[in-house]
Parts: C-alpha cells; sequence; structure tokens
C-alpha cells in the first residue's frame, strides 16, 4: 500500500511537470499552428539559466523568476526573425526551423555550460519531508504537485475570464477575423510564443532538483509532451492537464511495476484514446494536423 501511494504520488509530480511543459506547447499550437520541436530546447535552456542564476544569487526563487524570462526572450527572437516568416508558408518550413533551433539551442548550452551533469539543490523552505498516511514524502514533490495545480488555475482564469484570454480565445478561432476587428495578431502571436516558452523554463528550473540538469535533457521530456497533446487535444488546455496526468501515472507505474514494458505502456494509452477519440479527449477535427 505505500509503495501504491508513493509511486502516485511520483505520478502525480511528472504528470504536473509533463504539464507545465506541455500547456505551453499546446498554446503555441492552438493559437499558431506551429509544431514547436524546440519547445524541449526552451524547457534545457530554463534549467540552465536557472542553474546560473542560484550560482550568482544563492536563490532558488530568483531563478524561478528570472529563468523563464530569459528564455521568453530568446523565444522572441526566434518568432519575430526567423519563424514569422515562416507563417504564409507550409507547416514542414516551421518544423524543420524549430527542429534546427533545438540544435542550434542544444550546441549553445554545450558550449556555455558543457556537457557535465549538475545537481540543482531543492530551496532550503522546502528540503524537508512530511508524513502522509504513514509514508514519508519529500516537501519540495508536495509544493511541486501544488504549484502545478496553481499554474493550471491561473492559466485557465486567464484564457476564460480576461480579456487578454478572449483576445487569445479569437485568434485561435478565427484569425483572419480578429485582424478585421483590430486586434494585434502579429502581437498576440509573438506573446503565445514567449508565453509558451517562458512555460517550459519554468519547469525546466523546477524540474531540476529531480531529473538534474544536463544536456540532452530535452529529449527526454519532448516525445512525452507531445504524447500529452495528442492525448488531451491538440490546442486544448484542459486536455494537457488530463493528458500529462495519464502519461505521468502511466509512466511511472510502468517503470515501477514492469520496466521493460513501461514505454510501451504509454503509447498503448495513446493508441487506446485515439482508438475512441481519434482528435484526443477534448480536441476538436479543426485542431487536427
Amino acid at each position: 500500500m505505500d509503495l501504491i501511494l508513493t509511486q502516485t504520488l511520483n505520478g502525480l509530480v511528472y504528470g504536473v511537470l509533463l504539464f507545465l511543459l506541455a500547456s505551453g506547447l499546446s498554446l503555441i499550437f492552438g493559437l499558431m499552428g506551429v509544431v514547436n520541436l524546440a519547445h524541449g530546447s526552451f524547457f534545457m535552456l530554463g534549467a540552465f539559466c536557472g542553474l546560473s542564476v542560484i550560482k550568482v544569487t544563492g536563490s532558488f526563487w530568483w531563478a524561478l523568476l528570472l529563468a523563464p524570462i530569459a528564455v521568453a526572450f530568446v523565444a522572441i527572437l526566434i518568432e519575430v526573425f526567423f519563424l514569422r516568416p515562416t507563417y504564409a508558408r507550409g507547416r514542414l518550413d516551421q518544423v524543420l526551423l524549430t527542429f534546427g533551433f533545438s540544435f542550434i539551442l542544444t550546441d549553445l548550452t554545450e558550449s556555455i555550460w558543457g556537457r557535465d551533469m549538475f545537481g540543482l539543490d531543492e530551496p532550503d523552505l522546502l528540503d524537508s519531508s512530511v508524513e502522509i498516511f504513514g509514508s514519508i514524502f519529500p516537501l519540495y514533490r508536495l509544493a511541486l504537485l501544488a504549484f502545478g495545480i496553481f499554474v493550471a488555475i491561473v492559466l485557465w482564469l486567464f484564457i476564460e475570464k480576461t480579456r487578454a484570454g478572449a483576445m487569445v480565445r479569437a485568434g485561435v478561432d478565427d484569425a483572419h477575423t480578429a485582424m478585421g476587428i483590430g486586434l494585434n495578431v502579429p502581437m498576440l502571436l509573438t506573446a503565445t510564443f514567449a508565453s509558451g516558452a517562458a512555460l517550459a523554463a519554468l519547469a525546466g528550473v523546477v524540474a531540476g532538483p529531480l531529473l538534474n540538469v544536463f544536456s540532452g535533457m530535452d529529449v527526454e521530456v519532448l516525445i512525452p509532451a507531445f504524447i500529452v497533446i495528442v492525448i488531451g487535444g491538440m490546442g486544448s488546455l484542459k486536455g494537457s492537464l488530463v493528458g500529462s496526468l495519464v502519461i505521468g501515472m502511466a509512466d511511472t507505474f510502468g517503470k515501477a511495476y514492469m520496466p521493460e514494458l513501461s514505454m510501451f505502456l504509454i503509447y498503448l494509452a495513446m493508441i487506446v484514446i485515439l482508438l475512441v477519440r481519434p482528435h484526443g479527449l477534448f480536441g476538436h477535427e479543426s485542431a487536427s494536423m
């Protein structure tokens, strides 16, 4: 029973990490129609930027604030100067461009930080454990779970209850009509791309104490993140959350009880869901690729 409870917590924590990554990826696709293969690199770059901020300031909290800003700035440069000219072309150009940037960002991190694996310390405030139902859990993991739920609520409130969120929804539904009524769609696209990158960087910082920081960590999370948005439905924030939890639990319990089949279970979950819901749990036909 203790093992099941522990693995459930681990699955929820991993699901939250995937949600922080996949929500930005899903928003970028939902509004821009861009399959951003550099999204995992934003995750890795955020982790390395957070590592540098912690070394300079000694504060995990400053890293949590500054790393997403730095990565968002990089994303703005990529979107404005490189990605924007491809919008009038086919989606293949965008895929190839972002795929190329994933290699560029990997080389950038290796040239600055090297190829060593770095540990990221938990903040002192959360460096302890608590007992729940007789089992001991690291406080940082519980805090990360709460943080992920908080981010999900904030994103939902922003998208559904604010004027800026209404502008985003309008751009998703019909970008041409949105431009016709005076919305600055290019700025909206840039802001969405930067926000998605910032969410990925945020996930990289909070994942550092759990996964360590190293070149190549982007590859380990990008494929599960894409599986999440396929399961949940392309462009659906709710789908990203549910899909992240499904994949997080499947991956964690698979590695605990059937390690040789853990990856198979993830793909099996995706296949079963797509057979029942071809456009994902909360996707629509208009959002299909």
